[in-house]
């Protein structure tokens, strides 16, 4: 089994067959001095509850078309990112450098401390409330989370619905907790 790292820049140096890096224009600077500590997890399907489709992609990059679907108006021009997005079939896609802060946790806090995109890493799960997640997620979830461990002081792996309850619900009911590997306490 190939070991994955995290270069000097943030970027993942490989993944699970098909990795690629596909930079998104949706971030910036974290705050100066302030360390990585924090995993979130997440699910997003566009259309909702359809997968294997460039929704994704073009919401991150900023190409979502919005005569595509319905649901595309409702969000058109909104600017998200995450640094990472896990594919059904385990396939991994990173769209921002881990020493940058994406735009995926929004109005949020954990253990007090308030603007988690401040010290967190995002990770999206292609899936969504209603439908359990596959194994390749699960394996691929498993094998970054390891890599990210090892290069940065994480201190937790929450879902989005742990630092923004009553306004997200992701993971959602369907993502079994016991399936993900507690993270080691840092050094």
């Amino acid at each position: 089994m190939d070991i994955w790292s995290v270069d000097g820049a943030g970027w993942l140096e490989e993944g699970p067959p098909g990795f690629r890096r596909l930079p998104s224009p949706n971030f910036d600077p974290r705050p100066e001095g302030m360390p990585v500590e924090l995993l979130v997890i997440h699910n997003i399907s566009l259309p909702p509850d359809q997968f294997g489709g460039p929704g994704v992609e073009q919401l991150f990059t900023n190409r979502l078309d919005p005569t595509e679907h319905p649901y595309y108006v409702e969000i058109q021009g909104m600017q998200v990112s995450a640094h990472f997005f896990i594919r059904r079939d385990g396939s991994l896609i990173q769209f921002v450098s881990c020493l940058d802060r994406a735009w995926h946790a929004g109005l949020s806090q954990w253990q007090g401390r308030p603007r988690c995109n401040d010290f967190s890493i995002g990770i999206e799960l292609e899936g969504c409330d209603t439908q359990p997640f596959e194994d390749a997620q699960y394996l691929t979830l498993e094998r970054l989370s390891e890599a990210l461990c090892k290069a940065y002081p994480l201190r937790g792996m929450v879902g989005h619905s742990d630092i923004a309850p009553g306004r997200k619900t992701d993971p959602g009911p369907c993502f079994d907790w016991a399936r993900v590997k507690p993270l080691p306490q840092p050094r």
